[in-house]
Order: C-alpha cells, then sequence, then structure tokens
C-alpha cells in the first residue's frame, strides 16, 4: 500500500513563506511525476508545479518566481518551497504522484490527504 504524507502548511503573513513536504512511503520502485496541485473554497483543483523523474519543472503561471519544486528520488519526497505568499495562495495543497510503480508493469497515480494553507493579508 502507497501513502503520501504531506507535512508544512499553515498560516503566514503575506509576503511570507512556507515549505510543503510530501513523502511517498510503500513499496516503490520508482515514481515518474510528482506534484503539487491546490483548491481553494468554491474553485476547481489546479495544478500549482510538477516535476519529472529527471528534474523537470513545470509552474502554474501564478506561481513562476515564487514557489520552487524540488524532490528527492531516494526517498521518495517531493518539497514545495512558497516565497512571497499573497492572500490568493489561500488553498488546501494535495501531493501528487504520478505512475507510481510497485512492480514493472503495475503501476497508479496517488494523492495526498491535503494540506491548509492559509495567508493573511
Amino acid at each position: 500500500q502507497v501513502q503520501l504524507v504531506e507535512s508544512g502548511g499553515g498560516l503566514v503573513q503575506a509576503g511570507g513563506s512556507l515549505r510543503l513536504s510530501c513523502a511517498a512511503s510503500g513499496r516503490i520502485l520508482s515514481i515518474a511525476d510528482m506534484g503539487w496541485h491546490r483548491q481553494a473554497p468554491g474553485k476547481q483543483r489546479e495544478l500549482v508545479a510538477a516535476i519529472t523523474n529527471g528534474g523537470s519543472t513545470n509552474y502554474a503561471d501564478s506561481v513562476k518566481g515564487r514557489f520552487t519544486i524540488s524532490r528527492d528520488n531516494a526517498v521518495n519526497t517531493v518539497y514545495l518551497q512558497m516565497n512571497s505568499l499573497k492572500p490568493e495562495d489561500t488553498a488546501v495543497y494535495y501531493c501528487n504522484a504520478k505512475r507510481v510503480f510497485i512492480s514493472t508493469f503495475n503501476y497508479r497515480d496517488y494523492w495526498g490527504q491535503g494540506t491548509q494553507v492559509t495567508v493573511s493579508s
């Protein structure tokens, strides 16, 4: 059984920083892509940032230059460093792991439970 456990959310003032972590545990051979999505009240879930196994990254336009995604493949963990936070960044942030291989031909996607990030003005 694979689990994604997020940590690092909380309350911060505008202009502040937070670092989110998401650790994947279980019988894992490899993970293709890892990323962060967020969902604000009344809005659809949206991609924030993603990173491939090889380190290629992709960011939403709204966070470019402020957020940095990274991963440590040795411990199956993805990080999101969030700087210059704005009130509009307030949302529940969800970790996502795509194509988690538990054997050579057996893979699926997983989601974390979510962690609240609140940015006060």
